[in-house]
């Protein structure tokens, strides 16, 4: 039994919900379909499906299967495309959505590196705050900072930033320094409309512990510069991540608040569809930012 056949066939079996539509996928006839997982399950020596007229479902054993089997099938279709893309030149336009500070403070220095390097790529870089449909929207890649990856396409892990809330020497002076993360209920804050957290901000003790406050808005921005803005000016309170405001942080122009709470990390990721057939501009993308951000982040340095 061709074991890795078999793999395929029965996980086909298991996303399309039939043997008849697995056989029509995989171009074969619903006997050989039949056979691949009779004997997969013959070999393994358990009943992968429970079958009745009407609908498969997976029995425990077949869904720890499924689930290995693909990341099996994912990895051998990866090492695939590594070995039949290492050879081609990448060429072409390639279009890149970042948000926008990011894309303005840390990528931006960045692209005359990768052109000078790659001279027959032609570079599409967009800067949107919110997330994109990359499928959708005409994307070969997108940069995302998040807490989590992505549920629909392929997220590698480039580099982290600091989450700081943080507020100007003057508006503390005139507002105080809150002392607990519910303190901040009684102070203006500025948020960000794309934060995952909206108007609830959650930080973590130095034991461990969770701590969360709903905080009242005086002002929300979809761009992190625009709320950087307001708290330079005095506004409020705000937090961002540290590649935005680090440095006004170490020159003083912004004081960090809460030094014993922390929010979580977020991370920096590059977005992609899929591992199957990704072409050679889009991998040494990926693998060009990989490296060139790899490591303790400058904007993470130590904090005075």
């Amino acid at each position: 039994m061709d074991r890795l056949r078999a793999f395929e066939v029965f996980v086909t079996v298991v996303a399309r919900g039939s043997f008849t539509k697995a056989a029509d996928a995989l171009d074969t006839s619903p006997a050989n379909v039949t056979r691949y997982v009779n004997e997969l399950e013959a070999h393994l020596g358990t009943r992968l499906l429970n079958r009745s007229s009407r609908r498969l479902s997976l029995t425990e054993g077949g869904e720890t299967l499924y689930e290995r089997a693909k990341s099996i099938l994912e990895e051998v279709a990866e090492t695939e495309a590594l070995a039949s893309t290492a050879s081609l030149q990448p060429r072409g336009r390639l279009r890149v959505n970042a948000p926008l500070s990011f894309g303005i403070l840390v990528l931006a220095p960045l692209w005359p590196r990768f052109m000078a390097k790659y001279p027959e790529v032609e570079l599409d870089i967009v800067l949107i705050d919110r997330i994109v449909d990359i499928v959708e929207e005409g994307y070969d890649l997108a940069i995302r900072i998040s807490r989590s990856g992505s549920t629909s396409h392929i997220a590698r892990r480039l580099s982290r930033s600091r989450n700081i809330v943080c507020a100007s020497p003057a508006y503390l002076a005139a507002h105080g320094m809150p002392q607990v993360p519910a303190d901040l209920a009684r102070h203006v804050c500025l948020g960000y409309t794309y934060g995952a957290t909206a108007d609830e901000w959650q930080f973590v003790d130095a034991a461990g512990d969770p701590h969360s406050v709903k905080v009242r808005w005086a002002m929300r921005a979809n761009n992190g510069d625009t709320a950087r803005a307001a708290a330079l000016a005095g506004a409020g309170v705000i937090w961002q991540p540290s590649f935005l405001i680090g440095e006004d942080v170490r020159a003083g122009r912004l004081v960090e608040v809460l030094p014993g709470f922390r929010m979580p990390d977020i991370d920096i990721q590059a977005i992609y569809a899929s591992r199957r057939h990704l072409s050679a501009k889009v991998r040494v993308m990926v693998d060009f930012l990989a490296d060139t951000l790899a490591g303790t982040p400058a904007w993470d340095a130590p904090m005075p």
